[in-house]
């Protein structure tokens, strides 16, 4: 049996596990070095002026069902806005959605963006919210439509 093993070894490069179940000495000091970049990254957090609230990604409390085509969104810096914006239009273009229109708040904190509904709508919902909650730019964002003032004062005119 001890032949077959050592072909499987020398074959596989097949190394046997250890027993031990107590750390080593280099896994202590590995474990040690951890801990201090993470406080160290803490200090430098503070040290921005940073706190954990601040660096919150987007939360996902949208639902699929709530997508019509409009994401309405805030910026934690508004001085970021075009970027955004246009990092947005790109992933739309490459994932083909296509952007209809597009409105931003005069100081530049709030955007919106109103994408065609393609075939698969739910798909839409997922690449977009996967997207932008995925960028730290970005506070908080929702799926809502802006109605159209132009719109509501002709139908309102019509009835």
């Amino acid at each position: 049996m001890s032949k077959f093993k050592n072909m499987y070894k020398d074959f596989f490069g097949l190394n046997e596990q250890n027993d031990s179940k107590m750390p080593t000495p280099k896994d202590i000091e590995a474990i040690k070095a951890t801990t201090d970049a993470v406080k160290e990254l803490g200090d430098a957090m503070k040290d921005a002026g940073l706190t954990e609230e601040e660096l919150d990604e987007a939360q996902l409390i949208n639902n699929m069902t709530d997508y019509r085509g409009g994401v309405q969104y805030m910026l934690y810096d508004p001085a970021m806005a075009d970027n955004v914006a246009s990092e947005i239009r790109n992933f739309a273009t490459k994932k083909k959605i296509y952007v209809i229109d597009y409105k931003q708040s005069k100081d530049g904190r709030f955007g919106y963006f109103h994408f065609r509904i393609g075939d698969d709508p739910a798909k839409e919902s997922q690449q977009i919210q996967g997207y932008i909650s995925s960028k730290p730019e970005i506070k908080h964002f929702r799926f809502k439509i802006l109605e159209d003032k132009s719109r509501k004062k002709r139908i309102n005119k019509n009835q």
